[in-house]
């Protein structure tokens, strides 16, 4: 493997944690005796929990990215790496994009670039432009110019 990039869980931890404290603390006055207002409240407070759980989540399933040899996979979805154009690469380490007033399809499968992270363009050897949302893009860039260039090109029928 040439790069791992997940998402940090900082911010799950901390929810998870407060949501467990809140209900030992409230626990500790009502239990035994009002065991249904403790469980109620329990099941209330998992809405917000859930609510801020959402984004990290969102993260690890659409904008997590495992770079190998061959392969870059960018949440759902798998990029060949001989279909990536090795110059977009270099290019987007310089920071030029491609084609900056030609629109990139977002890789992953979410809907847009999640604040804290940025979008790098790339294109494929196809001509298309290519967002990947990443927390390091030096990191990240540097790694997957290595592994394009040392990755031999197939053509694709």
């Amino acid at each position: 493997m040439y790069y791992v990039e997940r998402p940090a869980k900082t911010w799950s931890v901390i929810c998870v944690v407060t949501y467990l404290a809140g209900m030992a603390y409230m626990g500790v006055g009502a239990l035994p005796d009002d065991l249904g207002v403790w469980l109620g409240l329990g099941a209330l407070f998992l809405l917000p929990l859930g609510g801020c759980l959402a984004v990290p989540l969102s993260k690890l399933v659409h904008h997590r990215i495992d770079l190998d040899a061959r392969t870059l996979r960018v949440g759902r979805e798998r990029l060949p790496l001989d279909t990536l154009d090795p110059g977009s690469v270099r290019a987007a380490l310089t920071g030029t994009a491609p084609d900056p007033g030609r629109p990139a399809r977002l890789v992953g499968g979410a809907w847009g670039v999640p604040l804290g992270m940025d979008g790098v363009v790339l294109a494929t050897r196809g001509g298309e432009h290519l967002t990947i949302a990443t927390r390091d893009r030096t990191a990240f860039l540097t790694a997957l110019s290595r592994a394009t260039a040392a990755a031999p090109h197939h053509h694709h029928l």
